[in-house]
């Protein structure tokens, strides 16, 4: 048997599990593994500038194709800690990552040694595994074990740190005969199958809520089979958005105090039935279960058994795997179907469409200093159908979210519990690297993109081209929108008068973004005329083919904006004008009986 550095073994066995690109950030603890694939030269590396942006690249490329685990690497201590919110990111929305991280020797632990630190009791109650292997012969076992975890059930991120001395050891370990684990997926029975789509059928206005689980799955061409088999409506969640497309005739809209459409949550207040698959029921979601759950009937299908019951108690459980889920109820659909037992819901799929078609927020603003709602109708006629949008959190993710049109699985990148502010750079990197041929687009407000700002370097230097959207406001816009409530605006302004900006306009915003950006090796355009923002978006996509670095359009936008949201789905304040499209406005929407 072939004799071989521990280090060593772990990078043959991620090769035999498929990974071909890592991102991190070399250290003394980790330079051994760093040797091993230097030598193998098999894994490509992304040197990041911030070891929790390594993270968030890592989770970027996994979200952006099936199959994809990305593969985050640092140092001992600090490197660790800092990957904590990465780690947190990912298992919130059931992300496979696999951080490795450095480890003083064996001997020095739990004795205050340089950058040590017990990292493994630190990211437990952030990962499906969390291992400090402290026998060298152990270490293509630990590999092994975690792409295994990884992949089976809920998927999530492990995280392996390795002594020193674990890693420099000589270990026997014949990678000619390794293979992978199997991978464990729970799937439903056809009994239960059957029994769902009887509850299905005995209601009148029944819906689909597409989660992110059917997307991680792989499964949305069976979703949107099964949706026109029945003739069911389909309401994507944040995290499943893109998983039947926007345009399809039964995609009925998102649901939510803030991601949300009008006419989506006007649909859902009209159902009597709602099958979820591959869904959490999140609190931005559903809002209290009170009003979301009040006259319905639910059936829940998870591959988490203990997410059945965790937010509501449903009326039919199915504790599966999506795909598995789905595919058995096309084959139960289609015989039924073919034996004419289907009941047509081709009136309610007609009103859902209805008010698809007539319920809208207004986008089409020519004042000056620039409303964001322009810039997402700019962006929606800019870029092409397969563009994928990367975002994070704050009023810009919630505005695009209610205005952005996503035609695809994995075309919406988004951290949808965690919501970490300086995701969405790192994170679109990570796509990017994943398939630099994709048009990628990320979107930040100023304190997003101001937080990780320093890894548009990393895209100047790897060549990784996107277009990153800026929407300045100089404002916490979430948290100032938020502190309306307590009658204040406090410590949510990141203007001021910034003494090298000659130009009054732009003097008050505070930080030259446009100065720095370029400073990182990337370019810049800044508009603050609405009637300018397509064409810089399409320089911008020349731009960053040109050059093959990120390209930042700052769009200068009003300073206060508030962004449709509520405390239920039946009670949100929409703040702006909306773009209601009934010649008779809401009375005849509800003479429709639109709003029943």
């Amino acid at each position: 048997m072939a004799k071989m550095k521990a280090a060593m073994a772990a990078v043959l066995v991620m090769e035999k599990e498929g990974v071909s690109q890592a991102f991190g950030v070399p250290g003394a603890a980790i330079n051994p593994l760093y040797a091993c694939l230097r030598e193998r030269q098999s894994i490509a590396h992304i040197l990041a500038r911030h070891v929790e942006a390594a993270s968030h690249m890592a989770e970027g490329y996994t979200r952006a194709k099936a199959g994809n685990i990305g593969v985050c690497i640092g140092t001992s201590g600090p490197a660790g800690t800092d990957m904590i919110t990465g780690l947190y990111s990912a298992i919130a929305d059931s992300i496979p990552i696999l951080c490795i991280t450095g480890q003083a020797p064996r001997a020095r632990l739990y004795k205050e040694d340089f950058q040590a630190v017990d990292i493994e009791s630190i990211a437990k109650p952030v990962t499906k595994m969390s291992l400090t292997v402290r026998e060298p012969a152990q270490v293509p076992r630990a590999f092994q074990q975690a792409f295994h975890l990884m992949r089976s059930g809920r998927p999530g991120p492990v995280l392996i740190d390795l002594p020193f001395d674990v890693q420099m050891a000589e270990i026997e370990f014949d990678i000619d005969t390794y293979e992978p684990l199997p991978v464990y997926k729970p799937a439903a029975t056809r009994r239960q199958v059957e029994r769902a789509l009887d509850m299905l059928m005995a209601s009148e206005k029944p819906l689909i809520v597409a989660g992110g689980g059917i997307i991680n799955a792989d499964a949305c061409d069976l979703l949107v089979e099964f949706a026109e088999l029945t003739g069911v409506p389909v309401i994507p969640t944040l995290m499943g958005w893109g998983a039947i497309p926007d345009d399809h005739p039964l995609m009925a809209g998102m649901v939510g105090l803030q991601t949300s459409h009008r006419y989506g949550n006007a649909t859902m207040l009209a159902s009597d039935f709602v099958l979820g698959i591959g869904n959490r029921w999140a609190n931005r979601h559903t809002g209290s279960t009170e009003v979301y759950c009040k006259g319905r009937t639910f059936v829940h299908v998870d591959i988490e058994p203990t997410q059945i019951g965790r937010v509501f108690s449903p009326d039919l459980g199915i504790v599966s795997d999506a795909k598995a889920a789905l595919q058995l109820f096309v084959d139960v659909a289609r015989e039924r179907r073919d034996a004419g037992t289907l009941k047509s819901y081709a009136d309610w799929a007609h009103r859902c469409a209805e008010r698809k078609r007539l319920m809208h927020r207004k986008t089409h603003y020519t004042e000056t200093p620039i409303k964001p709602l322009r810039v997402y109708e700019e962006m929606n006629a800019a870029f092409p159908r397969d563009t994928v949008y990367v975002s994070t959190i704050g009023l810009s993710q919630i505005a695009g979210a209610q205005f952005l049109h996503v035609y695809g699985p994995r075309q919406w990148i988004n951290c949808g519990q965690a919501g970490p502010l300086g995701w969405t750079i790192p994170a679109a990197l990570g796509v990017v690297a994943a398939d630099p041929t994709r048009t990628v687009v990320g979107l930040s407000g100023d304190y997003d993109f101001q937080f990780l700002i320093e890894e548009l370097a990393v895209g100047a230097q790897f060549r990784l081209p996107y277009v990153q959207v800026l929407v300045n406001n100089s404002y916490l816009g979430l948290i100032r929108q938020a502190q309306r409530g307590f009658e204040m605006d406090y410590c949510v302004q990141l203007a001021f008068d910034n003494q090298n900006v000659s130009d009054p306009a732009l003097q008050g915003y505070g930080v030259d973004h446009q100065k720095v950006v370029e400073g990182l090796g990337c370019k810049a355009l800044r508009v603050t005329d609405p009637e300018k923002i397509g064409a810089a978006l399409a320089q911008a996509r020349e731009l960053a083919q040109l050059h093959r670095v990120p390209v930042v359009v700052e769009c200068i936008l009003e300073k206060v904006t508030n962004i449709a949201m509520g405390t239920e789905i039946d009670k949100i304040n929409e703040f702006e004008d909306i773009d209601c499209r009934h010649p008779a406005g809401r009375q005849g929407l509800e003479l429709a009986g639109l709003l029943e």
